[in-house]
This record gives structure tokens, C-alpha cells and sequence, in this order.
């Protein structure tokens, strides 16, 4: 039997993320996108739009709330839906998104991977379900997990408003 790609399909204006077997929908999971809009622009806060695919993922067996700067994991929990110091700390897991289509997401100063725009867990998940985050794509911490286990490097996300 031939393997079925998966394809993620981010709405902005809903806020969900659908997750794609092929042609079939198998999930749609709430998430947090940029709390300053819609944008491909480096520093501007934004997230941006188009064809990107998974590029590198990393948490795999990371306990849920696990704090990560810079892509690597500081050792430290962070407290879900509590007082925490940072309003965009990065949890659980990371997939990282590269851009894929040159003048819109990828290079110069509107390169999704130079950006650092990633898909990934958020402590403040009373905030999914609205723009929150700085440009990323937050998910809830059990989401995360889940959608981490169910795709693949190089999977496609296309990102639209």
C-alpha cells in the first residue's frame, strides 16, 4: 500500500490548524498566530503567508511544559496557564518552518527560517484560539505532542489567511 503525505493547513482567520492525510481531514487543532496580524517582513512580529514545509524537529520525549530558548530545551518547566516571567516562552515541542517560495517567504529580510517561525507549544494556552504569539504558530501542549508524533520532516504547511 502507498504512503499517504500528510499536509498541514494553517487559517489565520480561524484560528486552526487542519491537519491532511492526503485529501482527507483528519484533525483540526486550535491555535494562537500573530498578535500583530498577518506579515513576511523580519522584526515585524508578524506571521507570515504561503508554501513552507517542516524543516527540523525537535522535543521528541521532552516532558510537556518544557521550557526551550533557542531551539534547545533550558532544563526548566514552564508553569501552564500560571505565573510564568516570559510572555513567549516555547514549550514541548518545535517543528520549524522553512519557506519555500522565493519573494514571499524566503530570503533576504522575509525568510521564515531566519525568523525563526516555528509551530509549537505555548504554557499560555488560555490564549489559543486568538492571536497571542509573536509571529509563531502556538499550539496547546497535548496538541503539539500529538501533531509531532503524526508528521514528518519536509511535511508541507501552507499558511493562509
Amino acid at each position: 500500500m502507498q504512503r499517504v503525505e500528510n499536509e498541514i493547513k494553517v487559517h489565520i482567520s480561524t484560528q486552526e490548524l487542519h491537519l491532511y492525510s492526503g485529501k482527507s481531514l483528519i484533525k483540526v487543532y486550535p491555535i494562537s498566530t500573530a498578535k500583530n496580524g498577518i506579515g513576511n517582513t523580519a522584526g515585524s512580529n508578524k506571521t507570515p503567508l504561503g508554501l513552507h514545509e517542516i524543516s527540523k524537529k525537535i522535543g521528541k520525549n521532552a516532558a510537556v511544559g518544557s521550557i526551550f530558548r533557542s531551539g534547545e530545551k533550558t532544563g526548566k518547566l514552564a508553569e501552564i496557564n500560571g505565573e510564568n516571567p516570559d510572555d513567549d516562552l516555547i514549550t514541548t515541542r518545535i517543528m520549524m518552518l522553512n519557506g519555500l517560495e522565493a519573494g514571499v517567504n524566503k530570503g533576504n529580510n522575509i525568510d521564515s527560517f531566519k525568523r525563526g517561525i516555528w509551530i509549537h507549544g505555548t504554557p499560555e494556552e488560555d490564549k489559543i484560539g486568538k492571536p497571542a504569539s509573536h509571529g509563531c504558530i502556538r499550539m496547546k501542549n497535548k496538541d503539539i505532542c500529538e501533531l509531532f508524533d503524526l508528521v514528518d520532516l519536509k511535511t508541507p504547511v501552507i499558511i493562509v489567511e
